[in-house]
């Protein structure tokens, strides 16, 4: 915990520099929820993407953040906002296309557990 998924259009390949997100964004989340960052992990998923009327020019990219329950309104906020404002500073490159970004931030439920 926290587990992190982040689904983005094939066409950021090879514009997301998907280790250095997640280098940047393991220290971000565990001061945020004050938590360790040996316990970040994050996985991505390159996906076919459609925007709109499927023009060209739009990609997608979709920063899911699970979490231990119990994290104020706040915190869960501030996390988000701060997830967003790296996403888009590593998608700032992006040129030609539209970069359609968002974060949720969920709490994980009862049914989680893990292993080491």
């Amino acid at each position: 915990m926290p587990q992190i998924t982040v689904d983005y259009s094939d066409q950021l390949a090879d514009v997301l520099d998907r280790r250095a997100f997640a280098l940047e964004l393991h220290p971000l989340t565990a001061g945020i929820i004050s938590t360790g960052v040996d316990r970040c992990k994050t996985r991505f998923r390159r996906v076919e993407t459609v925007v709109a009327d499927g023009a060209p020019g739009h990609a997608v990219v979709h920063v899911e953040v699970a979490i231990l329950a119990g994290r104020t309104a706040e915190t869960v906020k501030e996390l988000s906002r701060a997830v967003l404002e790296l996403l888009d500073k590593h998608t700032a490159s992006a040129t030609g296309m539209v970069v359609h970004t968002s974060v949720e931030v969920r709490d994980l439920t009862a049914a989680y557990s893990k292993s080491n």
